[in-house]
């Protein structure tokens, strides 16, 4: 019943300036979803935009608006666009002509739009509700729909508080955050019973309380997946960054029972990411948080399971079967898997960072944490592309941002359009030849020593903000002795393991191993992992779809 309930208080709005279309999209509307959902329609972007405002005045929501692109003195494109100010979590469609198909993939960037439907839509059962269904089911799921929130209590500088904030936002599980001392977060520790000695404290949206949860109990608490529905699939997938999503997407779209197994969240390294801007499609860039979101659901859609918090610790082949062991002690096979874990930030070797980590210093973007930073002094180590980004969204609201590069220059390892954007803000400075010598605090972070590569001189400096993005570590020590690696951990694969001419050791068919084939049959590997891999989103995609190809020629030759 409250399901029902709040489904009548939601509304599906759409504005178009032609009469008759307008009354028969609503017509549509009504007769699939009227039961459910208020379908409130305009006939121009103006009178949409102030219902859009009363209903937002009476708290209703509204989950999905249809815009015809074709509309005077306000086109389509222009009303979604001010209609995301007043309500940024609806799904938003464009309906156009086919002559307008350009203006709508442009809005696909403008507007951060949803889809676009041609006109006419008959028969709606296969043109308009199988997309309508999609939107509202994806809506449902997002945090912009009002359900009881799970709520967080710990200390600002706590490094688990970080880690369970960090977790929940990346896997997009809406949560309230308390300060263990605040009015509120002292009322819910008295409720839970706690005095505090014992953080951070979760409150599931059911009531449930976690005290210092481990990832696997929290994925679970609050409704991720962290069990496979079956013993043996096609294809495991071992990683969630663009690479394994990438596979998971191909391999499921095409016809494979896949399952992804990821340790923390999907996304990896680029899902942390406040802004890609050199992705293919997005002229205006995409943050790292919608472009998984986008590929979790569409790799979902396909009817892959994702697994989350599921950590795996070993890899042996049984036959024609591939087993993937879980720290757990549980295990699952497939008949091929591919290896997408990724990398992750080395750590900076600088007395004091490791104690402070979580409390003022971070690995990563750590977005969660960007909202403290505002008016603060930023400190930023690396001088790759992540690191750009990270310095470009912090300046937003930081009061300054400095880079910190131990090399010469970021033109070796920083893309040009970012070094131009970089050069252009008044409010981040970069400091080349320079390393942190050590950081300082007592319970957070609150001074920097640094270092001048080229003179050994150092400079003490107040900061209680800073992110590091340094270098790339192979997630693969859990594969010693199972499969090839090189002296950094990176995966061989293909070429690579016959560069003397010769099959790898222990290789038994009658072919040399496929490009991304490992040493072991029916392994591939895919992204950042792999031995001189490009380490470039566009390009973990591309070798996780090239993977699943090659995972077909070796199931029809098996």
């Amino acid at each position: 019943m409250a399901q029902a309930a709040e489904s009548a208080r939601t509304v599906i709005l759409t504005v178009d300036d032609d009469p008759g279309v307008s009354r028969a999209v609503a017509r549509d509307l009504r007769r699939r979803y009227g039961e459910s959902y208020r379908i409130v329609r305009a006939e121009s972007g103006e009178s949409a935009l102030d219902a859009l405002r009363e209903l937002k005045l009476r708290g209703d929501l509204v989950a999905v608006i249809l815009a015809d692109y074709r509309m005077p003195q306000m086109n389509g494109i222009e009303f979604l666009e001010q209609a995301l100010d007043v309500y940024p979590g609806a799904r938003r469609v464009l309906l156009t002509a086919y002559a307008d198909t350009d203006a709508a993939i442009d809005a696909i960037n403008v507007v951060d739009l949803d889809h676009y439907l041609l006109k006419p839509w008959d028969p709606p059962e296969e043109k308009l509700y199988p997309v309508l269904d999609d939107l509202l089911e994806a809506w449902r799921n997002s945090d912009y729909r009002p359900v009881p929130a799970t709520k967080v209590v710990g200390h600002r500088w706590s490094a688990r508080s970080s880690d369970v904030r960090e977790f929940l936002a990346r896997n997009q599980v809406p949560y309230r955050w308390y300060s263990a001392d605040s009015p509120e977060g002292l009322r819910l520790l008295s409720a839970a019973g706690e005095d505090g000695q014992r953080l951070p404290l979760i409150i599931t949206a059911d009531g449930s309380v976690l005290v210092e949860p481990e990832a696997p109990e929290l994925a679970a608490e609050v409704g991720l997946a962290t069990t496979p529905t079956a013993d043996f699939y096609d294809l495991v997938v071992i990683g969630g960054g663009p690479a394994g999503l990438g596979a998971a997407v191909y391999g499921a779209s095409e016809g494979l029972r896949t399952v992804l197994v990821e340790r923390s969240a999907t996304g990896g390294q680029a899902g942390q990411s406040s802004r890609i801007e050199n992705y293919l499609g997005f002229p205006d860039g995409v943050s790292g948080a919608q472009l998984t979101d986008r590929a979790r659901r569409q790799a979902t859609k396909f009817g892959a399971e994702i697994l989350t918090a599921r950590e795996v610790t070993g890899l042996e082949a049984n036959g024609s079967a591939r087993v993937v062991h879980f720290a757990d002690g549980s295990a699952v096979a497939a008949h091929a898997v591919i290896l997408a874990t990724g990398v992750s930030y080395r750590q900076l070797e600088a007395p004091g960072t490791p104690d402070l980590t979580g409390c003022g210093v971070y690995y990563g973007s750590a977005l969660t944490e960007a909202a403290s930073c505002q008016g603060h002094d930023v400190y930023i180590v690396g001088g790759a592309n992540s690191a750009g980004q990270a310095a470009m969204y912090l300046a937003r609201g930081a009061k300054s941002v400095t880079l910190l590069v131990r090399g010469p220059s970021l033109t070796a390892s920083m893309s040009y359009y970012l070094i131009q954007q970089i050069n252009e803000a008044e409010n981040i400075a970069v400091r080349t030849g320079t390393v942190v010598e050590a950081a300082h605090g007592s319970d957070h972070l609150e001074q920097l020593t640094l270092r001048d590569t080229e003179t050994g001189a150092t400079e003490l400096v107040d900061a209680q903000w800073m992110f590091v993005f340094i270098g790339a570590a192979p997630l693969t020590d859990w594969l010693d002795g199972a499969v090839l690696r090189d002296e950094r951990g990176f995966i061989l694969a293909g070429p690579d393991l016959t560069a003397d001419g010769k099959p790898p050791a222990g290789w038994e068919l009658d072919r040399s191993p496929y490009h991304l084939e490992t040493n072991i049959p029916g392994v591939f590997v895919a992204g950042d992992a792999r031995a001189e891999s490009a380490k470039r989103v566009a390009s973990a995609v591309g070798e996780g779809a090239m993977a699943v190809m090659l995972v077909h020629r070796y199931l029809e030759q098996s």
